[in-house]
């Protein structure tokens, strides 16, 4: 099985308490909604809902970043902001709805009329594509091309990184082989997707599941014609089925897209194309692009990482108008692989989660604010049956202090009445980890647990804490880490980290090492699950589960300080993209 890496590199905030700053911030919006005013619409104008509406038309719209896409491609792509990002130029049968908040999880049609016609109790979903809807070059965008652009995902040996839901659900035994290895003569011999016509596309699944629709909304789902896939090299220069082209590219640089005249607005409800040009400008020092940002050079962060500890400070003291704070739908936390001993006893487990102070920690990832609520649980408010009251530990309930009666009573049960040592994993290239790794250290120093942190090469995650042979031989019982939803279920949220097929010898996310056949089951029958409420309580079930191996600490849900400038127009945050802006409605003033 190849891997499902984690889409959630952020480049995150050094600690710093900032509440004290937004007492007096009025959270009031005051800003006008007039075009070239200049005035900033509010603090939190923008948080799930829509702050300066406009259709207006024209200028470039300037994203900076600090972190390059994993892949422009579609099908290799992980990182959220690239998701996001790709809708300039990439459709898909359905996409999510572009409204900020809570509704932009929804599915609408995008290529498609309509959303699926789900029949033989649903196995078999069939779409009838929207007319107009076109490559760059004018040519249509037919079911062929749909189908040819998801069977890239099976070709893992040449296309590696991306998610590959739709290749696990419709060909769970790997017969297929992907379409550069396809004997059939038109390349597309994948059975489990019929394209009668080139209007028409139907998808047998061999067993129901659930979020069959949620992964065609993925970019990974986008269609991409034959005559133009340059293989490993097509991340260098997509071909385009939405408004904006690629002009330029250099990695870890600068991208340029310009509008794609071929593009027809009355074939896509949901892209406005309102920019005549979009940049990204790349640079190195994330502290520098704060700088540039207030000082209106850019636009927004593409990443939407928050802020540095400088720059979120200058921007809540003098700027608090051009900031939002929105919830990530991400959780940050510190898992116990069961390989590594003494975690794979769950009373040593129970006492590093007593132990460990979680305001502490909270603190070091920029308190309330920048860093987010203190975590009770595993299972993030952007997906449903999630619920951030449900507290088996006690955590928020002792307001986030560590229980040191508690810890050392599991480390009597474990047999390490006097405490152990371990070593924290953490990311060089992520301050705030390490920052929250001291905490935790600091604290379980108390209940007699030596923990050194050791810090390795954040670039090399995948074949480092993602190696569970070099996790045992580094000895590294606890991983810093985090992880949100790919889609909003427990299945694009929870398999990858808590099901026993996603243990891999490279790659792996099941950093705790669960292999526990109840579970596995729990996720068979919410994935056969059609009706949306009893699947949200089936995974919270999964998710009580997890919380009562205590595997994992949650430290926070996360929050974020991220930057607007006083030119864009219709800038929302969504859940839809992780409490990022949804990117294709953007426009500037």
């Amino acid at each position: 099985m190849t891997t499902q890496r984690s889409s959630r590199r952020r480049i995150a905030a050094s600690a710093v308490a900032v509440a004290a700053l937004l007492t007096t911030a009025a959270c009031g919006g005051g800003g006008s909604d007039s075009e070239g005013d200049g005035k900033a619409p509010g603090f939190n104008a923008a948080k799930a809902k829509t702050a300066n509406p406009s259709n207006k038309k024209g200028g470039t719209l300037k994203f900076i970043g600090t972190q390059d896409a994993d892949s422009w491609d579609t099908t290799r792509g992980y990182y959220g902001f690239a998701w996001d990002f790709m809708r300039y130029y990439s459709r898909t049968l359905v996409s999510s709805k572009p409204v900020a908040g809570k509704e932009s999880s929804e599915l609408v049609p995008d290529l498609a009329k309509s959303k699926a016609k789900i029949t033989d109790g649903g196995k078999t979903y069939t779409y009838e594509l929207r007319d107009g809807i076109t490559w760059e070059d004018g040519k249509p965008i037919t079911s062929k091309d749909i189908k040819y652009g998801i069977e890239r995902q099976w070709a893992q040996d040449v296309l590696s990184g991306g998610p590959i839901y739709l290749k696990d659900t419709l060909d769970p035994d790997g017969k297929y082989k992907g379409p550069y290895k396809d004997k059939a003569k038109d390349k597309l011999g994948l059975d489990a997707i019929e394209t009668p016509s080139d209007n028409k596309i139907i998808f047998h699944l061999p067993k129901r599941n659930g979020d069959f629709e949620q992964m065609l909304g993925m970019p990974s789902a986008s269609p991409v014609r034959q005559d133009k896939d340059t293989k490993s090299k097509y991340g260098l220069k997509p071909f385009s089925s939405g408004p904006y082209k690629f002009e330029s590219y250099t990695p870890n640089k600068k991208l340029t897209l310009v509008r794609n005249p071929e593009w027809k607005k009355s074939s896509d409800s949901i892209r406005k194309a309102l920019p005549d040009k979009v940049t990204v400008t790349l640079l190195t020092n994330a502290d520098e692009m704060d700088k540039r940002l207030i000082n209106g050079d850019y636009d927004l962060d593409i990443n939407a990482t928050g802020m540095e500890a400088a720059g979120r400070e200058k921007a809540l003291k003098e700027h608090k108008g051009n900031v939002d704070n929105p919830s990530t739908g991400y959780i940050r936390y510190a898992v116990f692989p069961q390989i590594v001993k003494p975690f794979d006893n769950i009373h040593c487990r129970k006492a590093m989660i007593y132990g460990s102070d979680h305001k502490s920690i909270q603190n070091a990832r920029g308190g309330p604010l920048a860093g987010g609520d203190i975590g009770t649980n595993m299972l993030p408010a952007l997906v449903p049956g999630s619920d951030l009251k449900f507290d088996p530990y006690g955590i928020a309930k002792n307001q986030g202090a560590a229980d040191v009666q508690k810890a050392k009573a599991e480390l009597k049960k474990c047999g390490k009445p006097n405490g152990f040592k371990t070593t924290i994993a953490v990311r060089n290239n992520k301050q705030v980890e390490v920052a929250s790794a001291e905490a935790m250290q600091a604290s379980l120093k108390k209940i007699g647990i030596t923990a050194e942190v050791d810090e390795y090469d954040g670039a090399q995650t995948t074949g480092i804490i993602g190696n569970p042979d070099v996790v045992k031989k580094k000895n590294y019982g606890i991983i810093i880490m985090g992880w949100g939803p790919d889609f909003p279920s427990g299945q694009g949220y929870g398999m990858p980290l808590w099901h026993s097929k996603y243990i891999l010898d490279n790659g792996n996310n099941n950093y705790a090492m669960i292999d526990d056949k109840k579970i596995d089951g729990m996720f068979a029958d919410a994935i056969a699950e059609l009706d949306k409420n009893k699947a949200a309580e089936k995974y919270a079930a999964i998710n009580a589960e997890v919380m009562k191996g205590a595997y994992y600490l949650p430290f926070t849900f996360e929050k974020n300080i991220i930057w607007r400038s006083s030119r864009l127009t219709n800038v929302g945050t969504t859940d839809a993209y992780s409490g990022r802006y949804d990117y294709a409605v953007l426009g500037v003033k």
